[in-house]
């Protein structure tokens, strides 16, 4: 359903929504069609009796006297009218014609079974009425007439013209009205209720989402449905089990660094009592890459940010820190655009995040650009170089460990393929993202982007 709501509390209101309007014009309809049929047997009862009464009172009348009650009663919507030559009402659809039923058979109970009448229904055009009508219209035509045809005792016709009007009243408004308030009661339950049941769900996918950024935050609440209780308790428990794998795997990487760094050091020691300064030189460029290899796979492996705070960062000041930094030994570093506001952060791992961005902009351009854009709900860092870039089939191996655009293995062109996993790992932690992107100028752009909300 390419136009149906992302949410389930969007489809859960509009499969409701649906239910609820489809029954209400169903309703509508089935209480409009009741009434009005209830509106033309009552019109046509009160129709019959006053033709009857009519015709007993013309019967009780000598002739001159009933031409003048006759033009008392001629009144729309009924035409009342002596001597009129006898018409041929009979109709081959008078069975089917349910009202035409209705009002003859009303009629002969009040002139009497043995009362010769002929019933017969005619169309007048529309523009004919003054007057309100009922019933189906057939093309351009008004309301359904009747014309009945009723003897006197000494032989005089009279006939009667008329339609069958219900009462002119605010029913139809009042029971649209009655189902308007009824409808809008409904969905505001509904709305209640959706959002009830679908709340712990939103709870528990903004937990999930924020999990990343700390693996230590309070449990969720375990409320709800027993389903959502029941997925919030699992959730909680993968939480803590998760944050005792972090906090084992962390004391085991702090074991490591110290056990490899002491035979390092030891192997140092032994290297500055070489005599052979040639020897002793490949000896400590060695350890030195030995070192750096170790410290920079311990950094990957290990979550730097989950000790460390969340504080308010000013990020030009952290930028520029580093700008001066790189000047000291010699490097390029251009800064454009800027942050207004101050940026919720873990100092130390963005700063480093920064510094591994700008080290390889630097190793593979010669110098490096932070182009910095805050927008209202994130920040935006690219980090452009003038490089050779990466082939689009590599970028996002690019970020795999020991992985190099280049095929030296030299410390001081390619690095050990580590800088740009440990600036991705340190971006997500922030609930942000790294990407990498060919720019057509040439170069290579490094995307840092992080929540920055007001």
């Amino acid at each position: 359903m390419r136009f149906a709501p992302k949410s389930l509390f969007g489809r859960l209101v509009l499969v409701l929504l649906a239910g609820l309007v489809l029954s209400q014009l169903a309703t509508l309809y089935i209480n409009q069609t009741e009434r009005d049929q209830l509106l033309y047997r009552a019109g046509g009862m009160r129709l019959a009796q006053q033709i009857s009464d009519i015709v007993k009172l013309l019967e009780s009348l000598p002739g001159p006297e009933r031409r003048r009650v006759v033009a008392v009663f001629n009144r729309p919507p009924l035409a009342v009218t002596l001597d009129r030559p006898a018409l041929d009402l009979r109709s081959e659809e008078e069975d089917a014609d349910f009202q035409l039923s209705i009002f003859t058979s009303v009629l002969r109970y009040a002139l009497g079974e043995d009362a010769k009448i002929e019933v017969g229904r005619t169309h007048r055009p529309s523009h004919e009425h003054g007057e309100r009508g009922f019933g189906p219209r057939r093309g351009r035509f008004g309301p359904p007439a009747f014309t009945v045809q009723v003897p006197l005792h000494d032989g005089t016709l009279v006939t009667f013209d008329s339609s069958v009007l219900p009462p002119v009243g605010t029913t139809t408004l009042r029971l649209a009205l009655t189902l308007a308030v009824l409808l809008a009661t409904v969905i505001v339950i509904s709305l209640v209720a959706v959002r009830w049941v679908t709340g712990p769900l939103t709870v528990l996918a903004d937990a999930a989402e924020r999990l990343g950024e700390n693996i230590n935050r309070p449990p969720i609440p375990e409320a709800g449905p027993a389903e959502v209780q029941r997925a919030a308790r699992s959730f909680n428990a993968m939480q803590q089990r998760l944050s005792r794998s972090i906090a084992e795997r962390s004391r085991v990487l702090t074991a490591m660094s110290h056990d490899l760094k002491t035979p390092i050091t030891r192997m140092r020691l032994r290297t500055d009592m070489l005599e052979d300064d040639a020897v002793r030189e490949k000896f400590d460029r060695d350890l030195a890459e030995m070192e750096q290899m170790v410290t920079q796979t311990l950094e990957f492996m290990r979550d730097a940010t989950d000790t460390e705070p969340v504080q308010r960062v000013d990020l030009m000041a952290l930028l520029e820190s580093l700008q001066a930094d790189y000047e000291d030994m010699g490097k390029e570093v251009r800064i454009a655009g800027r942050v207004s506001r101050p940026l919720g952060a873990r100092p130390v791992a963005l700063r480093r995040c920064v510094t591994n961005l700008v080290d390889n902009a630097i190793r593979y351009g010669a110098r490096a650009t932070i182009d910095v854009a805050e927008e209202a709900d994130r920040v935006t860092l690219r980090v452009l170089d003038e490089g050779p870039g990466i082939p689009e089939a590599k970028i996002e191996r690019a970020f795999e460990p020991f992985f190099r655009g280049e095929a030296s293995r030299s410390r001081e062109t390619g690095g050990f393929g580590l800088g740009l996993g440990i600036a991705r790992n340190i971006a997500r932690a922030h609930g942000g993202e790294l990407t990498l992107r060919n720019r057509p100028e040439g170069g290579l752009a490094a995307i840092l982007t992080l929540p920055h909300p007001a």
